[in-house]
């Protein structure tokens, strides 16, 4: 049986935090996942050889990678699968929006989703999957429904305040 799952990369352990939510929101959908960390700068033959092995397995993917500063890592892992890419660059400091280009800017042939907030980049992968999974596109609509009754219920609260 195939399986379907989302790889989070991370360039850093540094950006273990800042992904924490991806984790809990996959959780929740009943989504496999597994955080990695290695660097497209530091360790990019190691990362090659982890991407070559989920490829390998035939397995139903999205990738999410994590990574601040100069973001070699979305676009490494991007080039190197046939699977989405979701980057979602950790941006931090003085120069976060600076560092956004990197997310952004990729050459031709290279092609990561960029999304900024790291519960956002779990659900763009969930939706993702839940394209050849039901089960999957059920949680997202009642996530879904759960925030529309939230708005519901502030809104009534604050007609009546």
């Amino acid at each position: 049986m195939t399986r379907k799952r989302v790889i989070v990369f991370l360039g850093s352990e540094s950006d273990v935090e800042f992904a924490s939510p991806i984790n809990r929101l996959l959780d929740r959908f009943g989504i496999e996942n597994e955080l990695r960390l290695a660097s497209a700068h530091k360790d990019s033959d190691r990362l090659a050889e982890m991407i070559k092995e989920y490829e390998r397995s035939g397995d139903v993917i999205v990738y999410i990678t994590v990574a601040g500063m100069s973001n070699a890592l979305s676009g490494f892992v991007d080039f190197k699968t046939r699977h989405p890419v979701v980057a979602c660059p950790h941006l931090e400091g003085h120069f976060g929006l600076v560092d956004l280009y990197s997310s952004l800017r990729m050459p031709s042939g290279v092609a990561p989703l960029v999304v900024l907030n790291p519960e956002s980049a779990a659900l763009a992968a969930a939706k993702i999957i839940s394209e050849t999974d039901p089960e999957v596109a059920d949680r997202i609509k009642r996530f879904q429904g759960e925030m529309q009754e939230r708005n519901r219920e502030a809104d009534e609260r604050l007609r009546q305040s």
